[in-house]
Parts: structure tokens; C-alpha cells; sequence
């Protein structure tokens, strides 16, 4: 479904990726680990068309879609749920949600459809229909801004930290309604601090150093330990995302 090949970006003099290759199936789940600055926010932004490839390419069911900006790549069933949310808070829950359907303009009845079927998945979301997008918790703003990626109907959802800065119950949380998206076929690429939480959850995982690949492989052949090491501070965050999810 995606293939990155040789896939180089830079902010300005500095090389954020480096001949990055990876591939990800329809229905597959892909988490992107690796300490800070070692390229994984970029790759997301390089596939959701934030920004451009200084060298490689980026296809989409084999065709390229370099230069094809955000919101047709939207269209053809990529979605982005960014770091900090971007939510827009002086909306209500509702409005929020449906400006993620505005780019393949359904009927009213899809909506509704739709809508009803975020509620069932988010049903917080659905107490708080009404209420202003900024008055919600953390937790809730990082539902809804996945909540508002599923009205574009995405084949692709690309997630940037989400569970950043979220007590542990939401932690779970987030994670019990990733596993139901899975369980839909939807794919998904994780960018993830907690590094057993994403190898739970993920089918493959590719682990980052200063751009690069440095590991790769499926999630249940890839040691805790090897991924946590790549990851700044992995035995710590280790310890933490175990208490989280009951590991032993």
C-alpha cells in the first residue's frame, strides 16, 4: 500500500532522513521508535505530504505522490493525527469531528452514519458532543483528534506520540481503541515513546537512529531491550510502559 524508497529530508543543513526505505500492507501496523531527533515525526510529515523528499520516492499503491499536497493524499485515505492534537478549541466536539469528513464531501446521512459510529467507538466523545473542543481533558482532546482523522475514512492513519503527556488510564485507553481499529483492518503507523506498548500492539516495527534504519522486523522477533536502547532513556520508559500495560 505505501513504500518509502530511499527516502532523504532536511530542515535547511540538517539531514533529518537518510535513505529511509520501509513498506506497509493494507491492514498492517507499523511502530516507528527512536530517541529524540532520529527522524520519525519527519517521516510521518514526509508520507502525510507536510513536506517533500529531498531525494527518494513516496508511493501510494505503487503510483508516486511526491508533490501531492496534504489534502489530496487526505483524499486518497491518508490521515495524519499530529503531535499537540491540533484540534481547534473554540469548536465544539461535534464541529471538530466533522471538518474531517470536509475533504471527500459526503451526504448528510454518511455523516451521521459516521458520526454514530465515532460515538460507539468514543463514547465520551459522544457525552460531549456539545461542549467546547478546548474545555476537554488531554486525554479526551487526543480521542477526538483520532476520532476527527476516522471521519476522512482513512486507509492509512499516521500517530504522532499520542499517548505524550496522558495518564495511565487514558494510556490504556488509547491503546483498547487502536486494538479495536486494528481488529477493523485499519493501518496505522505508531510513533511511540513507550516502546513494549507499541511492540503489543504493532505487527512490525522499524526502530530509527539519526535518520536511519536501524532495525527493523516483526514485533514479536524484535527484544524489548534492543528497542528500548535505540530509544533515549529505554530502561526507564521500559519500566514505566510495562507498569502501564501489566507486563511482567
Amino acid at each position: 500500500m505505501l513504500e518509502l524508497r530511499g527516502v532523504s529530508a532536511a530542515y535547511g543543513e540538517v539531514r533529518a532522513l537518510r535513505n529511509l526505505s520501509l513498506t506497509i500492507e493494507a491492514g498492517e501496523t507499523l511502530a516507528l521508535v527512536g530517541r529524540n531527533g532520529a527522524g520519525k515525526t519527519t517521516t510521518l510529515r514526509v508520507v502525510a505530504g507536510v513536506m517533500d523528499p529531498s531525494a527518494g520516492d513516496v508511493l501510494w499503491n505503487g503510483e508516486s505522490i511526491v508533490g501531492r499536497p496534504p489534502e489530496e493524499r487526505v483524499g486518497l485515505g491518508i490521515a495524519l493525527v499530529p503531535e499537540g492534537r491540533g484540534i481547534f478549541p473554540g469548536m465544539t466536539v461535534e464541529e471538530n469531528l466533522r471538518m474531517g469528513a470536509f475533504w471527500h464531501r459526503p451526504g448528510r446521512r454518511e455523516v451521521n452514519d459516521q458520526l454514530a459510529d465515532v460515538y460507539g467507538l468514543l463514547p465520551r466523545l459522544g457525552e460531549r458532543r456539545r461542549q467546547a473542543a478546548g474545555s476537554l481533558s488531554g486525554g479526551e482532546q487526543q480521542m477526538l483528534a483520532i476520532g476527527r482523522a476516522l471521519l476522512s475514512k482513512p486507509r492509512l492513519l499516521l500517530l504522532d506520540e499520542p499517548s505524550l503527556g496522558l495518564s495511565p488510564a487514558m494510556i490504556q485507553n488509547l491503546y483498547d481503541l487502536l486494538g479495536q481499529l486494528k481488529e477493523r483492518g485499519v493501518s496505522f503507523i505508531l510513533v511511540e515513546q513507550f516502546v513494549p506498548l507499541a511492540l503489543k500492539l504493532c505487527d512490525r516495527a522499524v526502530g530509527l537512529t539519526k535518520g536511519e534504519a536501524a532495525l527493523s522486523g516483526r514485533a514479536d522477533d524484535i527484544a524489548h531491550e534492543e528497542l528500548a536502547e535505540i530509544y533515549m532513556g529505554g530502561a526507564s520508559l521500559e519500566a514505566e510502559a510495562r507498569s502501564i500495560i501489566g507486563v511482567d
